[in-house]
Formats: structure tokens, C-alpha cells, sequence
């Protein structure tokens, strides 16, 4: 078995969640298992070793697993990026739109420092919504963000379209 057939067999398909026609994606398998979890970090980490990345910019939640993880593998510093009212210091935010309405990202005002080189990363990358507003949020900041990563990619959802075309994209998995 390859690595990206461990990590793709390890990851739940549920159907109808969370409505009727959608198959959801479940990341947790992979995480839990520990060959799968190696991959997925070996995957990154040799996508952005010796980068001359500052920072991995982490989205609440699920890429706090992974961006920690490639952060200490590449000697890079990690950034929160969260939902609003969890950081106890000053913070920035970025409002972007859901399905369903709107939702907001923050970061504190000192996360980075100016013209500093980020990559995001995050589990999943479906429309592009979030990983989009966190990067409008770390340009915002003074950043200068270099990619975003990804272990899943639901194509037909073409997210891709949706994110800054001067970064790059990388993913693991397709669907």
C-alpha cells in the first residue's frame, strides 16, 4: 500500500452528513491513526521544508493537528487563527460569508511581523471561504503569505478558484 492509499483508506466517508446528497469527509480517522498521521505531516513537512517559511498559520480546528506539527518539523513559528473570542489579547479579524450567513476569523494584532513569510494550513479545503478570509487576514496583518495546504481537496467544489491566485495550492487527497 502506498502512503497516499493508507491516508485516503483511513479517512470515514459518511453519507447524508451534515444533509441529504453531501459525503462528509472524516479526518478524524486518519488523525487517530498513527501511519496515516505520519504521512500527512511527512507530506507537508517536504512540501515546505527549507522554504525560508517564518510561520504556519493555523485555522481553528482541525489545523492546529497538522500546522503544529509541520511548524516544529520546518523550525517555524505557528499563528492561531480563530474564531472570535477565543484569544485573550488584542486581535484583528476578518468577516467573510458562509451558506448560511456570515462568520469571522481573528488573530491577535502581534501574531506576525511585517513582510514575514506564512503558509496556511487547514484540513479541508471545500469552497474556500475560510482559507480565503485567513489569508485576507494575514496580508492584513503584514504578511506575506506564501501558500496554502491542505490534506483533502473536494474538487467540485473548485475552492481553489476562491483563494489568492499568488499563492500556492497544495493537497494531499482529491475527491
Amino acid at each position: 500500500m502506498t502512503n497516499l492509499q493508507l491516508v485516503k483508506e483511513s479517512i470515514r466517508s459518511i453519507n447524508n452528513f451534515p444533509v441529504e446528497g453531501i459525503i462528509f469527509r472524516d479526518i478524524t480517522t486518519a488523525i487517530k491513526n498513527k501511519e496515516a498521521l505520519r504521512e500527512m505531516i511527512n507530506f507537508l513537512t517536504e512540501k515546505f521544508i527549507n522554504k525560508g517559511i517564518d510561520y504556519v498559520a493555523v485555522v481553528e480546528s482541525r489545523g492546529f493537528v497538522f500546522g503544529s506539527a509541520l511548524a516544529y518539523n520546518i523550525n517555524a513559528g505557528c499563528i492561531l487563527i480563530r474564531k472570535p473570542g477565543k484569544l485573550p489579547a488584542a486581535t484583528i479579524s476578518e468577516e467573510y460569508s458562509l451558506e448560511y450567513g456570515k462568520d469571522k476569523l481573528e488573530i491577535h494584532k502581534d501574531a506576525i511581523e511585517e513582510g514575514k513569510s506564512v503558509i496556511v494550513i487547514d484540513d479541508l479545503l471545500a469552497t474556500g471561504g475560510t482559507v480565503s478570509a485567513a489569508c485576507k487576514l494575514l496580508k492584513k496583518a503584514g504578511a506575506n503569505v506564501k501558500a496554502a495546504a491542505f490534506i483533502i481537496e473536494l474538487t467540485d467544489l473548485e475552492g481553489r478558484k476562491n483563494l489568492p491566485q499568488d499563492i500556492e495550492v497544495v493537497s494531499m487527497i482529491s475527491y
